[in-house]
């Protein structure tokens, strides 16, 4: 620490989930020491990441592809608890076990170029000059909430994927469910159990995908990804570019009229919503399953954007300042990817800790 009570470690790592996790574990693993080499800051009150926000009716059952954290299996899980709670452990207890000492809850307000080709991180916690940044921060914070004319009269409930309750709350109530993801989906079969009416609203009709998801395809679907990036536009999730699976559970609401798909309405009235010909359906709540953009705001003062809107990133390099290095973004949204993406930028980091004069 400086005269003037600013912190310097060689590195920090914003955000504590998959990517985060798995980058600091990388950073420990070139010979640097958390708290003195290295900080990791988390907004979240607790470990768990994102995964500690789902909703409880997600159960670890239901968890498609969560790949384990680097060095520490995730073995014995109840299939039957909520997510929130399985991961949230393991994550507590990957924590420990590699002594990373997230320092949480602490909220980063802004990234900016400080002095001596430091990084200055401004946070709740205190101000860090850092000479590389590994930025981990996801999506969960940035919902992504369309605009509708009439939205503001709706005299309903409207709310997000990110404030999703589970289905009791729907209980003999009228839902419009709006977006064909994943969640989408989830959220509209569990929903449809209790409600009296569902309506299932997309922007484009939903591609279900037939038969096994392999290396070959799943290489293919991280490449369309990457290369929006590479060209600098904002990143889609992996998921939207490989379909929907279509699984026992799907098939079975398809033939039970639950997953029948009706085109995106022109605007939302006081009683529900409305399409361009003339078609209208009351409802009592609407339900954005839209998405997430990426929580990257408090980069903003380094001006990575490129005109395309995104930030234009290389293996996890943003090409506009190489100290900084994303993970967990784009490409590197599954949990699989962010480990390796954790990997790659702990090495790039320690490479330029080796090569640039302290």
């Amino acid at each position: 620490m400086n005269n003037f009570g600013t912190s310097e470690p060689a590195v920090v790592v914003i955000g504590a989930g998959q990517a985060g996790l798995s980058a600091a574990y990388h950073l420990a693993r070139t010979g640097l020491e958390p708290d003195r080499d290295f900080v990791v800051l988390d907004h979240a009150p607790r470990p768990g990441g994102a995964w500690q926000f789902r909703w409880p009716s997600l159960t670890y059952g239901k968890v498609h592809g969560m790949h384990a954290l680097p060095g520490m299996e995730l073995t014995g899980a109840d299939g039957s608890r909520p997510s929130s709670e399985v991961i949230g452990a393991y994550f507590d207890a990957y924590e420990r076990r590699f002594g990373l000492r997230v320092h949480r809850p602490v909220d980063v307000g802004a990234v900016r170029e400080g002095e001596g080709g430091r990084l200055l991180v401004e946070s709740s916690g205190g101000t860090y000059a850092t000479r590389a940044l590994i930025n981990a921060t996801g999506t969960w914070d940035r919902p992504f909430w369309p605009r509708y004319p009439g939205q503001e009269t709706f005299r309903g409930r409207q709310l997000h994927t990110a404030g999703y309750p589970g289905p009791a709350e729907f209980a003999g109530l009228r839902v419009v469910v709006v977006g064909g993801g994943a969640s989408g989906t989830q959220h509209l079969m569990e929903i449809a159990e209790v409600a009296a009416e569902t309506y299932w609203v997309t922007r484009r009709p939903p591609v279900f995908r037939e038969g096994s998801f392999g290396e070959e395809e799943g290489r293919a679907a991280v490449a369309m990804v990457e290369e929006r990036v590479r060209l600098g536009l904002p990143p889609q999730s992996v998921v939207s570019v490989t379909g929907l699976p279509l699984n026992d559970a799907v098939r079975r609401a398809r033939e039970q009229g639950v997953l029948d798909r009706l085109p995106m309405f022109e605007r939302i009235t006081p009683d529900g919503v409305a399409w361009a010909d003339g078609r209208t359906v009351e409802a009592d709540v609407i339900l954005w399953a839209t998405g997430f953009r990426a929580a990257v705001d408090h980069l903003a003062p380094l001006k990575l954007r490129e005109p395309g809107g995104g930030i234009r990133v290389e293996n996890t390099q943003a090409v506009r300042d190489p100290r900084v290095h994303l993970v967990g973004y784009g490409p590197s949204a599954s949990t699989i990817g962010a480990n390796r993406a954790g990997r790659a930028a702990a090495r790039a980091v320690s490479r330029l800790l080796e090569t640039v004069p302290a």
